[in-house]
């Protein structure tokens, strides 16, 4: 039964049709694991945690860091550097000392994911990136849990529940073949809007709370929600489970022991590391300058154009003085913009972006046009800027 003060905190809930004293005993004897204390797993863990879930278990091996506090709402200031399964497990404790928090720091792997996830009832995929999404999706399989997966990116986010029920489609289903990692970028490289995350780990612990107490009508779909289009949400029925998928189907060929897979090399390899891509000095010296050394040709008085190839909405944030904005595709697409915008045709061409990728590309594409003369990409972008330079130079 209750202790007599929960009649009082849920009574709120305790009086909804459908719901009342059976459901929130439901949810006291319930136990739930989230993936992911970032931006979709806060949310979330704070709303199960003020429903009442019984038990809940956060898994993440990444510390508070002052750009998560935009999104990640269950971390503070002071707890910067601390564990972030930690960090939330403090919060939860402060809503709601009945539920009880178990506080994961190790990775999720293929060869713990089988005994960290087993003693719940369901399982939250807070994560953001493929090679976790598929562990989540076949260990759920193998499992017999439903889980319950949000993502969310710029304006953007989804949700939906795979291996729900006798039919329900599990996440190979939907995805057999992984995005290339060059192409799925994480919140730091594209944005997210905080409050979007926000959006779908509610509907993540929304989801969740349904499936425990008996509200989720079973028929899987995927919501899809755009915070700049009207209406904002968009939902699209799914098939069924798909017979000859390699996890969940039961024709065709299987997946292997969970333990033995590789599930980086199966997503293309680990996604690029642009922050020490962008720092490589490469082979060619005369096609990269530290930022240092462009610091002393524009203290010098040497004639330079410095062409900052980032989006517009970047440049608008900080750039360098005198520096000229022409962003990448426009660039590739005709190099030739280079001479319009700057008469100075002898003036040596220092190429600039966020990381030190970009402007490379911006280089090579230069030169193939003929581009003589000095020009060459700041090593690291911007951020090395401001690391070896200016640490006034806002970092983002």
């Amino acid at each position: 039964m209750l202790h007599i003060e929960d009649y009082r905190r849920y009574g709120r809930q305790l009086i909804l049709d459908r719901f009342g004293l059976p459901g929130q005993l439901k949810l006291q004897s319930a136990s739930v694991v989230v993936v992911g204390a970032g931006g979709l797993g806060c949310p979330a863990i704070q709303y199960l945690a003020a429903a009442g879930v019984g038990r809940i278990g956060i898994i993440d091996h990444d510390v508070v860091e002052l750009s998560n506090l935009q999104r990640q709402i269950l971390h503070t200031q002071d707890r910067l550097g601390m564990p972030k399964a930690v960090s939330a497990a403090k919060a939860v404790q402060q809503i709601n000392s009945r539920t009880q928090v178990d506080a994961i720091t190790e990775a999720l792997t293929p060869s713990n994911a089988l005994a960290l996830l087993e003693p719940y009832d369901i399982i939250l995929d807070c994560t953001d990136n493929a090679p976790t999404r598929y562990l989540l999706s076949d260990t759920a399989v193998t499992l017999k849990k439903p889980l319950v997966s949000g993502a969310a990116q710029k304006y953007d986010g989804q949700l939906c529940v795979y291996n729900m029920g006798a039919d329900g489609p599990c996440y190979r289903c939907l995805f057999p073949r992984p995005t290339a990692p060059e192409l799925s970028g994480g919140c730091e490289e594209v944005g997210v809007l905080g409050v979007v995350t926000g959006i779908i780990g509610n509907l993540q612990a929304l989801e969740t709370i349904k499936i425990l107490t008996g509200l989720h009508g079973g028929k899987p779909s995927l919501l899809i929600f755009s915070a700049l289009s009207t209406p904002p949400f968009r939902s699209i029925k799914l098939r069924s489970r798909r017979p000859t998928c390699p996890a969940c189907g039961d024709a065709g060929e299987r997946i292997g022991e969970i333990s033995e897979t590789d599930y980086v090399a199966f997503c293309g390899g680990p996604r690029p590391d642009l922050v020490s891509r962008g720092l490589e000095s490469g082979k060619d010296p005369d096609r990269r300058i530290h930022a240092h050394d462009l610091d002393e040709r524009l203290r010098s008085g040497t004639r330079t154009r410095i062409i900052d190839v980032r989006p517009p909405v970047e440049f608008g944030i900080c750039h360098l003085r005198n520096s000229i904005n022409i962003p990448l595709p426009e660039l590739v697409a005709d190099p030739t913009k280079v001479e319009v915008d700057n008469a100075s045709e002898d003036a040596a061409t220092y190429v600039v972006c966020r990381l030190g990728n970009d402007s490379q590309l911006a280089v090579d594409a230069l030169r193939a046009a003929g581009m003589g003369g000095t020009v060459r990409d700041l090593i690291g972008g911007l951020r090395a800027w401001a690391r070896e330079v200016d640490n006034e130079f806002p970092v983002y």
